[in-house]
Protein backbone atom coordinates (compact mmCIF):
# COMPACT_ATOMS: atom_id res chain seq x y z
CA UNK A 1 0.00 0.00 0.00
CA UNK A 2 2.83 2.41 0.93
CA UNK A 3 4.37 1.84 -2.47
CA UNK A 4 0.62 2.26 -4.56
CA UNK A 5 0.20 5.34 -2.48
CA UNK A 6 4.61 7.33 -3.09
CA UNK A 7 3.29 6.16 -6.95
CA UNK A 8 0.09 8.16 -7.07
CA UNK A 9 1.14 11.00 -5.19
CA UNK A 10 3.77 11.54 -7.68
CA UNK A 11 1.02 11.22 -10.28
CA UNK A 12 -1.09 13.73 -8.74
CA UNK A 13 2.17 16.64 -8.75
CA UNK A 14 3.16 15.40 -12.14
CA UNK A 15 -0.33 15.84 -13.49
CA UNK A 16 -2.05 18.26 -11.46
CA UNK A 17 1.09 20.24 -9.41
CA UNK A 18 -0.33 19.68 -6.21
CA UNK A 19 0.78 17.73 -3.41
CA UNK A 20 -2.00 15.74 -1.54
CA UNK A 21 -1.73 13.17 0.96
CA UNK A 22 -3.12 9.88 -0.42
CA UNK A 23 -5.62 7.30 1.20
CA UNK A 24 -5.05 3.76 0.16
CA UNK A 25 -6.83 0.60 1.31
CA UNK A 26 -7.01 -2.98 0.27
CA UNK A 27 -9.53 -3.82 -2.31
CA UNK A 28 -12.45 -5.21 -1.77
CA UNK A 29 -12.17 -8.82 -2.60
CA UNK A 30 -15.22 -8.88 -4.95
CA UNK A 31 -13.06 -6.47 -6.93
CA UNK A 32 -10.23 -8.81 -7.84
CA UNK A 33 -7.79 -6.41 -7.28
CA UNK A 34 -5.03 -5.76 -4.43
CA UNK A 35 -5.53 -2.10 -3.31
CA UNK A 36 -7.89 0.67 -3.89
CA UNK A 37 -8.15 4.30 -3.31
CA UNK A 38 -11.12 7.15 -4.27
CA UNK A 39 -8.24 10.05 -4.39
CA UNK A 40 -10.19 10.99 -7.85
CA UNK A 41 -13.35 12.37 -6.43
CA UNK A 42 -11.77 13.96 -3.21
CA UNK A 43 -9.41 15.76 -6.46
CA UNK A 44 -12.81 16.81 -7.78
CA UNK A 45 -13.28 20.06 -6.56
CA UNK A 46 -9.54 21.31 -6.27
CA UNK A 47 -9.07 20.95 -9.83
CA UNK A 48 -12.35 20.83 -11.44
CA UNK A 49 -12.75 18.02 -13.28
CA UNK A 50 -14.85 15.07 -13.54
CA UNK A 51 -13.64 12.03 -10.88
CA UNK A 52 -13.56 9.16 -13.81
CA UNK A 53 -11.51 11.97 -15.97
CA UNK A 54 -9.20 12.35 -12.95
CA UNK A 55 -8.81 8.98 -12.38
CA UNK A 56 -8.14 7.95 -16.11
CA UNK A 57 -5.48 10.54 -15.91
CA UNK A 58 -3.49 9.68 -13.39
CA UNK A 59 -3.65 5.75 -13.68
CA UNK A 60 -1.76 6.98 -17.22
CA UNK A 61 0.37 8.91 -15.30
CA UNK A 62 0.81 5.72 -12.38
CA UNK A 63 1.44 3.10 -15.30
CA UNK A 64 4.09 5.03 -17.21
CA UNK A 65 5.93 5.52 -13.45
CA UNK A 66 5.75 1.50 -12.80
CA UNK A 67 6.32 0.52 -16.70
CA UNK A 68 9.50 2.66 -16.37
CA UNK A 69 10.38 0.62 -12.68
CA UNK A 70 9.99 -2.26 -14.99
CA UNK A 71 6.66 -3.42 -13.09
CA UNK A 72 3.93 -4.09 -15.32
CA UNK A 73 0.40 -2.74 -12.59
CA UNK A 74 -2.73 -2.75 -13.64
CA UNK A 75 -5.51 0.07 -12.76
CA UNK A 76 -9.11 -0.47 -13.27
CA UNK A 77 -11.27 2.71 -13.16
CA UNK A 78 -14.98 1.72 -11.16
CA UNK A 79 -18.07 3.35 -10.57
CA UNK A 80 -17.24 7.16 -10.10
CA UNK A 81 -13.85 6.87 -10.61
CA UNK A 82 -12.50 4.29 -8.26
CA UNK A 83 -8.86 3.32 -8.85
CA UNK A 84 -8.52 -0.44 -7.92
CA UNK A 85 -4.47 -1.51 -8.52
CA UNK A 86 -3.67 -4.88 -9.80
CA UNK A 87 0.11 -5.80 -8.67
CA UNK A 88 2.19 -8.29 -11.07
CA UNK A 89 2.68 -11.64 -9.40
CA UNK A 90 6.29 -11.20 -9.15
CA UNK A 91 5.68 -7.81 -7.15
CA UNK A 92 4.34 -10.01 -4.41
CA UNK A 93 6.66 -12.90 -4.98
CA UNK A 94 9.92 -11.20 -4.49
CA UNK A 95 8.61 -9.42 -1.64
CA UNK A 96 7.94 -12.79 -0.02
CA UNK A 97 10.86 -14.33 -1.16
CA UNK A 98 12.96 -11.06 0.66
CA UNK A 99 10.54 -11.94 3.87
CA UNK A 100 11.68 -15.52 3.64
CA UNK A 101 15.61 -14.76 4.03
CA UNK A 102 15.31 -13.62 8.10
CA UNK A 103 13.05 -11.82 10.25
CA UNK A 104 15.33 -8.92 9.71
CA UNK A 105 13.69 -8.04 6.30
CA UNK A 106 10.49 -7.88 7.93
CA UNK A 107 11.61 -4.70 8.83
CA UNK A 108 13.91 -3.17 6.36
CA UNK A 109 11.89 -1.66 4.66
CA UNK A 110 10.31 0.33 7.46
CA UNK A 111 9.34 4.26 7.32
CA UNK A 112 8.93 5.26 11.04
CA UNK A 113 12.19 7.65 11.31
CA UNK A 114 10.08 9.41 13.88
CA UNK A 115 11.02 6.92 16.54
CA UNK A 116 14.67 6.32 15.08
CA UNK A 117 17.01 6.65 18.29
CA UNK A 118 14.29 8.30 20.21
CA UNK A 119 14.19 8.02 23.82
CA UNK A 120 10.22 7.40 24.94
CA UNK A 121 9.32 6.01 28.57
CA UNK A 122 6.64 3.87 28.58
CA UNK A 123 4.60 3.62 32.09
CA UNK A 124 2.40 0.65 33.08
CA UNK A 125 1.48 -1.63 35.13
CA UNK A 126 1.57 1.32 38.61
CA UNK A 127 0.38 -1.67 41.49
CA UNK A 128 0.48 -0.23 44.79
CA UNK A 129 2.93 -2.09 47.70
CA UNK A 130 0.41 -3.55 50.23
CA UNK A 131 -1.62 -4.64 47.76
CA UNK A 132 -2.26 -7.92 45.81
CA UNK A 133 -1.85 -7.59 41.76
CA UNK A 134 -5.63 -8.31 40.43
CA UNK A 135 -6.69 -8.76 36.57
CA UNK A 136 -6.15 -5.23 35.70
CA UNK A 137 -2.39 -4.83 36.21
CA UNK A 138 -2.16 -8.35 34.58
CA UNK A 139 -3.82 -6.95 31.16
CA UNK A 140 -1.99 -3.41 31.43
CA UNK A 141 1.28 -5.08 32.14
CA UNK A 142 0.98 -7.19 28.90
CA UNK A 143 -0.33 -4.41 27.03
CA UNK A 144 2.31 -1.94 28.14
CA UNK A 145 4.79 -4.44 27.22
CA UNK A 146 3.61 -5.17 23.79
CA UNK A 147 3.35 -0.98 23.30
CA UNK A 148 7.17 -0.92 24.48
CA UNK A 149 8.01 -3.95 22.23
CA UNK A 150 6.49 -1.63 18.74
CA UNK A 151 8.25 1.26 19.36
CA UNK A 152 11.55 -0.63 20.14
CA UNK A 153 11.50 -2.50 16.73
CA UNK A 154 10.38 1.24 15.10
CA UNK A 155 13.77 1.45 16.84
CA UNK A 156 12.70 3.83 19.74
CA UNK A 157 14.86 3.58 23.21
CA UNK A 158 12.41 2.46 25.63
CA UNK A 159 12.49 2.66 29.48
CA UNK A 160 10.14 0.45 30.54
CA UNK A 161 8.75 2.33 33.99
CA UNK A 162 6.63 1.29 36.94
CA UNK A 163 4.87 3.81 39.19
CA UNK A 164 3.48 2.90 42.74
CA UNK A 165 1.98 4.12 45.73
CA UNK A 166 4.41 3.05 48.52
CA UNK A 167 2.99 6.02 50.78
CA UNK A 168 -0.40 6.91 51.04
CA UNK A 169 -3.62 5.83 53.12
CA UNK A 170 -3.66 2.34 51.99
CA UNK A 171 -0.99 1.85 53.63
CA UNK A 172 -1.95 3.48 57.14
CA UNK A 173 -4.94 1.38 56.64
CA UNK A 174 -2.68 -2.07 56.12
CA UNK A 175 -0.46 -0.99 58.99
CA UNK A 176 -3.16 -0.30 61.44
CA UNK A 177 -5.09 -3.74 60.50
CA UNK A 178 -2.18 -5.57 60.75
CA UNK A 179 -1.20 -4.10 64.21
CA UNK A 180 -3.93 -5.45 65.81
CA UNK A 181 -3.05 -8.92 64.65
CA UNK A 182 0.78 -8.30 64.69
CA UNK A 183 1.42 -12.02 62.67
CA UNK A 184 4.67 -13.53 63.41
CA UNK A 185 5.26 -13.97 59.65
CA UNK A 186 4.22 -11.25 57.06
CA UNK A 187 2.36 -12.74 53.88
CA UNK A 188 1.65 -11.36 50.87
CA UNK A 189 -2.13 -12.29 51.24
CA UNK A 190 -2.05 -11.07 54.69
CA UNK A 191 -1.66 -8.09 53.41
CA UNK A 192 -4.53 -7.83 51.00
CA UNK A 193 -6.92 -8.75 54.08
CA UNK A 194 -5.95 -6.39 56.41
CA UNK A 195 -6.17 -3.75 53.52
CA UNK A 196 -9.89 -4.69 52.97
CA UNK A 197 -10.42 -5.01 57.09
CA UNK A 198 -8.38 -1.18 57.34
CA UNK A 199 -10.67 0.20 54.81
CA UNK A 200 -13.82 -0.88 56.78
CA UNK A 201 -12.35 0.22 60.46
CA UNK A 202 -11.53 3.53 58.67
CA UNK A 203 -15.34 4.37 57.07
CA UNK A 204 -16.84 2.77 60.58
CA UNK A 205 -14.41 3.82 63.41
CA UNK A 206 -13.61 7.31 64.55
CA UNK A 207 -10.87 5.88 66.88
CA UNK A 208 -9.32 3.92 63.87
CA UNK A 209 -9.22 6.46 61.10
CA UNK A 210 -7.63 8.74 63.75
CA UNK A 211 -5.07 5.69 64.59
CA UNK A 212 -5.16 5.22 60.38
CA UNK A 213 -4.24 9.05 59.70
CA UNK A 214 -1.56 9.55 61.96
CA UNK A 215 0.12 6.10 60.83
CA UNK A 216 0.16 7.74 56.83
CA UNK A 217 1.82 10.69 58.90
CA UNK A 218 4.30 8.42 59.96
CA UNK A 219 5.14 6.27 57.05
CA UNK A 220 5.81 9.47 55.16
CA UNK A 221 8.37 10.13 57.47
CA UNK A 222 9.64 6.93 57.68
CA UNK A 223 9.38 6.44 53.65
CA UNK A 224 11.72 9.78 53.13
CA UNK A 225 14.03 9.26 55.89
CA UNK A 226 14.85 5.91 53.87
CA UNK A 227 14.15 6.54 50.42
CA UNK A 228 13.50 10.13 49.42
CA UNK A 229 14.39 13.84 51.13
CA UNK A 230 13.41 14.45 54.38
CA UNK A 231 14.36 17.86 54.56
CA UNK A 232 11.91 19.16 52.20
CA UNK A 233 9.23 17.47 54.00
CA UNK A 234 6.61 19.66 55.73
CA UNK A 235 7.69 19.46 59.73
CA UNK A 236 10.64 17.37 59.60
CA UNK A 237 12.17 19.46 61.92
CA UNK A 238 9.73 18.04 64.74
CA UNK A 239 10.62 14.16 63.96
CA UNK A 240 9.64 11.95 67.25
CA UNK A 241 8.20 14.55 69.29
CA UNK A 242 5.09 14.98 66.75
CA UNK A 243 3.98 11.18 67.33
CA UNK A 244 0.70 10.91 69.20
CA UNK A 245 1.01 9.67 72.93
CA UNK A 246 -2.87 9.79 73.11
CA UNK A 247 -3.13 7.09 70.18
CA UNK A 248 -0.36 5.14 71.47
CA UNK A 249 1.23 4.16 68.54
CA UNK A 250 4.87 2.59 68.28
CA UNK A 251 6.66 4.42 65.67
CA UNK A 252 9.29 1.64 65.80
CA UNK A 253 6.93 -1.19 65.01
CA UNK A 254 4.97 1.06 62.44
CA UNK A 255 8.12 0.94 60.92
CA UNK A 256 9.08 -2.32 60.98
CA UNK A 257 6.27 -3.85 59.37
CA UNK A 258 6.02 -1.19 57.01
CA UNK A 259 9.88 -1.36 55.96
CA UNK A 260 8.88 -5.38 55.40
CA UNK A 261 5.63 -4.75 53.70
CA UNK A 262 7.58 -2.69 51.24
CA UNK A 263 9.91 -5.16 50.62
CA UNK A 264 7.90 -8.35 50.70
CA UNK A 265 5.50 -6.15 48.29
CA UNK A 266 8.46 -5.44 45.69
CA UNK A 267 9.21 -9.33 45.73
CA UNK A 268 6.01 -10.10 44.89
CA UNK A 269 5.93 -8.24 41.80
CA UNK A 270 9.35 -8.86 40.64
CA UNK A 271 8.46 -12.78 40.75
CA UNK A 272 4.85 -12.05 39.29
CA UNK A 273 6.53 -10.10 36.61
CA UNK A 274 9.03 -12.46 35.78
CA UNK A 275 6.34 -15.12 35.53
CA UNK A 276 4.38 -13.71 33.00
CA UNK A 277 7.42 -11.70 30.56
CA UNK A 278 7.26 -8.51 31.36
CA UNK A 279 10.48 -6.50 32.51
CA UNK A 280 11.21 -2.68 33.98
CA UNK A 281 14.22 -0.49 33.87
CA UNK A 282 12.99 1.65 36.59
CA UNK A 283 10.29 1.45 39.54
CA UNK A 284 9.46 5.11 40.74
CA UNK A 285 7.51 4.57 44.42
CA UNK A 286 5.51 7.37 45.18
CA UNK A 287 7.81 8.22 48.37
CA UNK A 288 10.75 8.93 46.06
CA UNK A 289 8.94 11.64 43.66
CA UNK A 290 6.43 13.08 46.36
CA UNK A 291 9.23 15.89 47.12
CA UNK A 292 9.96 16.55 43.79
CA UNK A 293 5.87 17.25 43.46
CA UNK A 294 5.89 19.74 46.70
CA UNK A 295 8.54 21.75 44.98
CA UNK A 296 7.23 22.33 41.89
CA UNK A 297 3.73 22.62 43.02
CA UNK A 298 5.23 25.08 45.62
CA UNK A 299 6.83 27.06 42.74
CA UNK A 300 3.48 26.91 40.52
CA UNK A 301 1.88 28.56 43.57
CA UNK A 302 4.36 31.60 43.86
CA UNK A 303 4.02 31.78 39.85
CA UNK A 304 0.53 31.99 39.88
CA UNK A 305 -0.19 28.63 38.55
CA UNK A 306 -2.06 26.91 41.69
CA UNK A 307 -3.50 28.93 44.20
CA UNK A 308 -4.78 28.09 48.20
CA UNK A 309 -7.91 27.59 49.37
CA UNK A 310 -8.87 27.23 52.54
CA UNK A 311 -5.38 25.87 53.84
CA UNK A 312 -5.17 23.36 50.64
CA UNK A 313 -3.56 24.45 47.35
CA UNK A 314 -5.17 23.54 43.87
CA UNK A 315 -5.27 23.98 40.25
CA UNK A 316 -8.44 25.38 39.23
CA UNK A 317 -9.09 23.75 35.46
CA UNK A 318 -11.76 25.30 34.78
CA UNK A 319 -10.27 28.02 32.53
CA UNK A 320 -9.01 24.96 30.35
CA UNK A 321 -12.86 23.46 30.68
CA UNK A 322 -11.72 20.86 33.05
CA UNK A 323 -12.45 20.83 37.31
CA UNK A 324 -10.58 21.94 40.20
CA UNK A 325 -8.00 19.52 42.45
CA UNK A 326 -6.32 19.65 44.92
CA UNK A 327 -2.40 19.37 44.91
CA UNK A 328 -1.44 19.91 48.54
CA UNK A 329 -3.97 19.28 51.34
CA UNK A 330 -4.46 21.13 54.31
CA UNK A 331 -2.13 19.30 56.46
CA UNK A 332 0.59 20.06 53.82
CA UNK A 333 1.10 16.90 52.48
CA UNK A 334 0.88 15.81 48.45
CA UNK A 335 -1.65 14.52 46.87
CA UNK A 336 -1.92 11.95 44.20
CA UNK A 337 -1.71 15.14 42.11
CA UNK A 338 1.36 16.45 42.87
CA UNK A 339 3.16 13.10 43.12
CA UNK A 340 2.36 12.45 39.81
CA UNK A 341 3.37 15.94 38.78
CA UNK A 342 6.93 14.99 40.97
CA UNK A 343 6.91 11.83 38.30
CA UNK A 344 6.99 13.98 35.33
CA UNK A 345 9.50 15.60 36.11
CA UNK A 346 11.37 13.36 37.26
CA UNK A 347 11.14 11.12 34.36
CA UNK A 348 12.41 14.52 32.84
CA UNK A 349 15.64 15.02 34.59
CA UNK A 350 16.79 10.80 34.24
CA UNK A 351 15.87 10.38 30.96
CA UNK A 352 15.26 13.60 29.25
CA UNK A 353 12.43 11.36 26.55
CA UNK A 354 11.23 12.69 23.36
CA UNK A 355 7.54 10.85 24.59
CA UNK A 356 6.24 9.56 27.84
CA UNK A 357 3.53 6.91 27.51
CA UNK A 358 1.60 6.94 30.17
CA UNK A 359 -0.78 3.81 30.49
CA UNK A 360 -3.55 3.37 33.34
CA UNK A 361 -7.41 3.17 33.39
CA UNK A 362 -10.22 5.17 31.60
CA UNK A 363 -11.09 6.46 35.23
CA UNK A 364 -9.01 8.75 35.17
CA UNK A 365 -8.81 10.32 32.38
CA UNK A 366 -10.50 13.55 33.92
CA UNK A 367 -7.41 13.25 36.52
CA UNK A 368 -4.78 13.27 34.10
CA UNK A 369 -5.83 16.24 32.23
CA UNK A 370 -5.97 18.35 34.70
CA UNK A 371 -2.24 17.20 36.04
CA UNK A 372 -0.75 17.52 32.55
CA UNK A 373 -2.70 21.04 31.94
CA UNK A 374 -0.88 22.53 35.37
CA UNK A 375 2.34 21.01 33.93
CA UNK A 376 1.88 22.94 30.96
CA UNK A 377 1.74 26.33 32.59
CA UNK A 378 5.57 25.30 34.18
CA UNK A 379 6.84 23.03 31.48
CA UNK A 380 4.93 22.88 28.06
CA UNK A 381 7.69 20.66 26.64
CA UNK A 382 6.59 17.81 29.21
CA UNK A 383 3.28 17.95 28.92
CA UNK A 384 3.00 18.27 25.32
CA UNK A 385 5.65 15.24 25.30
CA UNK A 386 3.35 12.94 27.34
CA UNK A 387 0.84 10.73 25.62
CA UNK A 388 -1.59 9.29 27.72
CA UNK A 389 -3.26 5.98 27.34
CA UNK A 390 -6.14 4.35 28.71
CA UNK A 391 -7.80 1.20 28.59
CA UNK A 392 -11.77 -0.15 31.00
CA UNK A 393 -11.65 -2.98 33.27
CA UNK A 394 -11.59 -6.72 32.10
CA UNK A 395 -14.49 -8.85 33.45
CA UNK A 396 -15.50 -12.51 33.38
CA UNK A 397 -19.11 -12.81 31.57
CA UNK A 398 -21.30 -11.41 34.08
CA UNK A 399 -19.29 -9.84 36.40
CA UNK A 400 -19.98 -6.71 38.46
CA UNK A 401 -17.39 -4.20 39.32
CA UNK A 402 -14.49 -5.26 40.94
CA UNK A 403 -12.59 -3.53 43.95
CA UNK A 404 -9.53 -4.40 45.73
CA UNK A 405 -11.09 -1.80 48.62
CA UNK A 406 -14.10 -4.47 49.24
CA UNK A 407 -11.88 -7.46 48.29
CA UNK A 408 -13.87 -8.61 45.33
CA UNK A 409 -11.78 -8.29 42.82
CA UNK A 410 -10.15 -11.03 40.54
CA UNK A 411 -6.38 -11.50 41.77
CA UNK A 412 -4.18 -12.18 38.21
CA UNK A 413 -2.56 -15.38 39.79
CA UNK A 414 -6.47 -16.54 39.30
CA UNK A 415 -7.10 -15.60 36.02
CA UNK A 416 -3.63 -17.32 34.88
CA UNK A 417 -4.70 -20.45 37.11
CA UNK A 418 -7.98 -20.29 35.30
CA UNK A 419 -6.62 -20.25 32.12
CA UNK A 420 -4.29 -23.14 32.70
CA UNK A 421 -7.54 -25.08 33.80
CA UNK A 422 -9.89 -24.37 30.94
CA UNK A 423 -6.77 -25.72 28.59
CA UNK A 424 -5.91 -29.07 30.09
CA UNK A 425 -9.20 -29.77 30.19
CA UNK A 426 -9.69 -29.30 26.73
CA UNK A 427 -5.90 -31.30 25.50
CA UNK A 428 -6.48 -33.85 28.68
CA UNK A 429 -2.44 -32.99 29.25
CA UNK A 430 -0.70 -30.66 31.86
CA UNK A 431 -1.14 -26.98 30.86
CA UNK A 432 1.98 -25.51 29.09
CA UNK A 433 2.57 -22.51 30.80
CA UNK A 434 4.35 -20.50 28.04
CA UNK A 435 0.85 -21.88 25.65
CA UNK A 436 -1.31 -20.43 28.85
CA UNK A 437 0.51 -17.12 28.62
CA UNK A 438 -0.19 -16.39 24.97
CA UNK A 439 -3.81 -17.39 24.82
CA UNK A 440 -3.94 -14.82 27.81
CA UNK A 441 -1.56 -12.22 26.30
CA UNK A 442 -3.87 -12.77 22.88
CA UNK A 443 -7.15 -12.60 24.23
CA UNK A 444 -6.24 -9.11 25.84
CA UNK A 445 -4.39 -7.66 23.01
CA UNK A 446 -6.86 -8.31 20.27
CA UNK A 447 -9.30 -5.99 21.18
CA UNK A 448 -8.72 -1.79 20.79
CA UNK A 449 -7.92 -0.13 24.02
CA UNK A 450 -10.38 1.91 25.76
CA UNK A 451 -13.79 0.10 26.33
CA UNK A 452 -14.01 -3.01 29.04
CA UNK A 453 -13.48 -6.39 28.07
CA UNK A 454 -15.55 -9.27 28.37
CA UNK A 455 -12.37 -12.08 29.14
CA UNK A 456 -13.91 -16.05 28.32
CA UNK A 457 -11.07 -18.12 29.69
CA UNK A 458 -12.78 -20.86 27.45
CA UNK A 459 -12.92 -18.59 24.45
CA UNK A 460 -9.31 -17.64 24.81
CA UNK A 461 -7.64 -21.49 24.66
CA UNK A 462 -9.93 -22.27 21.72
CA UNK A 463 -7.65 -24.23 18.70
CA UNK A 464 -9.96 -22.90 16.34
CA UNK A 465 -11.30 -19.02 15.87
CA UNK A 466 -9.51 -15.79 16.62
CA UNK A 467 -7.72 -17.05 19.80
CA UNK A 468 -3.69 -17.10 20.54
CA UNK A 469 -3.72 -20.93 20.62
CA UNK A 470 -4.84 -21.25 17.44
CA UNK A 471 -2.22 -19.12 16.34
CA UNK A 472 0.57 -20.91 17.62
CA UNK A 473 -0.53 -24.01 16.42
CA UNK A 474 -0.85 -22.58 12.92
CA UNK A 475 2.66 -21.54 13.16
CA UNK A 476 3.99 -24.99 14.81
CA UNK A 477 2.03 -26.11 11.68
CA UNK A 478 4.06 -24.22 9.33
CA UNK A 479 7.23 -25.47 10.93
CA UNK A 480 6.73 -28.75 10.63
CA UNK A 481 6.14 -28.13 7.04
CA UNK A 482 9.65 -26.68 6.74
CA UNK A 483 11.24 -29.21 8.91
CA UNK A 484 10.31 -32.09 6.53
CA UNK A 485 12.45 -30.63 3.56
CA UNK A 486 15.43 -28.78 5.39
CA UNK A 487 16.82 -25.73 6.22
CA UNK A 488 18.55 -25.21 1.95
CA UNK A 489 15.00 -24.81 0.81
CA UNK A 490 14.10 -21.41 2.57
CA UNK A 491 17.41 -20.24 1.00
CA UNK A 492 16.13 -20.53 -2.48
CA UNK A 493 16.39 -17.26 -4.77
CA UNK A 494 13.20 -18.13 -6.92
CA UNK A 495 9.60 -17.45 -7.00
CA UNK A 496 6.83 -18.90 -7.20
CA UNK A 497 5.80 -17.23 -10.68
CA UNK A 498 5.13 -20.29 -11.93
CA UNK A 499 2.28 -21.75 -9.88
CA UNK A 500 -1.17 -20.79 -10.86
CA UNK A 501 -2.71 -21.51 -7.97
CA UNK A 502 -5.09 -18.52 -6.44
CA UNK A 503 -4.28 -20.14 -2.63
CA UNK A 504 -0.60 -19.02 -3.35
CA UNK A 505 -1.12 -15.42 -4.52
CA UNK A 506 -3.87 -14.90 -1.64
CA UNK A 507 -1.27 -15.89 0.63
CA UNK A 508 1.31 -14.12 -0.46
CA UNK A 509 -0.41 -11.06 -0.76
CA UNK A 510 -1.36 -11.49 2.96
CA UNK A 511 2.12 -12.10 3.69
CA UNK A 512 3.37 -8.55 1.50
CA UNK A 513 0.44 -6.34 4.18
CA UNK A 514 2.86 -7.23 7.13
CA UNK A 515 5.00 -3.88 6.63
CA UNK A 516 1.68 -1.45 5.85
CA UNK A 517 0.20 -3.07 9.51
CA UNK A 518 3.39 -2.54 11.41
CA UNK A 519 3.18 1.34 10.19
CA UNK A 520 -0.21 1.39 11.95
CA UNK A 521 0.64 -0.20 15.22
CA UNK A 522 3.22 2.20 15.81
CA UNK A 523 1.81 5.62 14.85
CA UNK A 524 -1.36 4.28 16.94
CA UNK A 525 0.29 2.28 19.40
CA UNK A 526 -2.26 -0.63 19.05
CA UNK A 527 -0.98 -3.97 19.67
CA UNK A 528 -4.99 -4.75 18.53
CA UNK A 529 -3.96 -4.59 14.56
CA UNK A 530 -1.28 -7.08 14.78
CA UNK A 531 -3.29 -9.33 16.12
CA UNK A 532 -5.90 -8.85 13.30
CA UNK A 533 -3.56 -9.02 10.48
CA UNK A 534 -2.31 -12.15 12.10
CA UNK A 535 -5.35 -14.10 12.84
CA UNK A 536 -6.51 -13.14 9.22
CA UNK A 537 -3.03 -14.09 7.96
CA UNK A 538 -3.68 -17.74 9.75
CA UNK A 539 -6.67 -17.54 7.90
CA UNK A 540 -5.43 -17.69 4.63
CA UNK A 541 -2.33 -20.19 5.60
CA UNK A 542 -5.19 -22.53 6.73
CA UNK A 543 -6.61 -22.46 3.36
CA UNK A 544 -3.52 -22.46 1.57
CA UNK A 545 -2.23 -25.55 3.92
CA UNK A 546 -5.71 -27.44 2.74
CA UNK A 547 -5.43 -26.98 -1.19
CA UNK A 548 -1.60 -26.83 -2.07
CA UNK A 549 0.40 -29.68 -1.70
CA UNK A 550 3.73 -28.33 -1.11
CA UNK A 551 6.35 -31.98 -0.03
CA UNK A 552 6.19 -33.49 -3.74
CA UNK A 553 5.04 -30.44 -5.65
CA UNK A 554 6.93 -29.59 -8.62
CA UNK A 555 7.09 -26.03 -7.26
CA UNK A 556 8.07 -27.79 -3.86
CA UNK A 557 10.90 -24.99 -3.22
CA UNK A 558 9.02 -22.15 -4.56
CA UNK A 559 6.15 -23.19 -2.30
CA UNK A 560 8.56 -23.53 0.58
CA UNK A 561 9.87 -20.03 0.18
CA UNK A 562 6.14 -19.03 0.73
CA UNK A 563 5.59 -21.30 3.89
CA UNK A 564 9.28 -19.51 5.26
CA UNK A 565 8.14 -16.33 4.77
CA UNK A 566 4.85 -16.63 6.35
CA UNK A 567 6.54 -18.61 9.37
CA UNK A 568 9.19 -15.49 10.17
CA UNK A 569 6.18 -13.19 9.97
CA UNK A 570 3.56 -15.24 12.38
CA UNK A 571 6.92 -15.40 14.87
CA UNK A 572 7.62 -11.64 14.34
CA UNK A 573 4.42 -10.44 14.93
CA UNK A 574 3.84 -13.05 18.09
CA UNK A 575 7.04 -11.78 19.26
CA UNK A 576 5.94 -7.80 19.05
CA UNK A 577 2.65 -9.27 21.53
CA UNK A 578 5.40 -11.11 23.66
CA UNK A 579 4.66 -14.71 22.41
CA UNK A 580 6.92 -17.31 21.98
CA UNK A 581 6.47 -19.89 20.01
CA UNK A 582 6.57 -23.61 21.59
CA UNK A 583 8.59 -26.23 19.37
CA UNK A 584 5.50 -28.79 19.78
CA UNK A 585 1.89 -28.07 20.18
Amino acid sequence: MEEVKQKLEAAILQVYGVKTDVVVTVAPEDTGADFASNVAMQLAKLVHKAPVAIAEELKDAFLADAEASGMAWRVEIAGPGFMNFISPDEYFYGKVADFAKGQEYLTKESVWSEYDGKVVVCEFSDPNPFKVLHVGHLYTSMVGDSISRILEMAGAKVVRANFGGDVGLHVGKTIWALLQQLPSHLMIEEIAKAYVEGTRAYEEDEQAKAEITEINRMVYEIALQEFGDIREWPGHEMGDDQESVALALDKEEIKTIYLKGRELSYKYFEDFYARIGVKFDRYYPESTVAVRGLKEVRQGLDRGVYEESSGAVVYKGEKFGLHTRVFINQNGLPTYEAKDVGLIFTKWDDYHFDESVVITGNDIIEYMKVVLASVSEMAPKLSERTRHLTHGQVKLPGNEKMSSRKGNFLKAVDVIEMVAQELMESTGQPADEKVVLAALRYAFLKYKMGGDIIFDPKESVAMTGNSGVYLLYSTVRAKKVLQRVGNSASQSNDTVANSETSFVRKLSKKIVQYQDVLKEAVAEKAPNKICAYLFELAQEFSRFYENVKVIGNENEAELIVVVQAYTNVMEHGLGLLGIEVPEEM
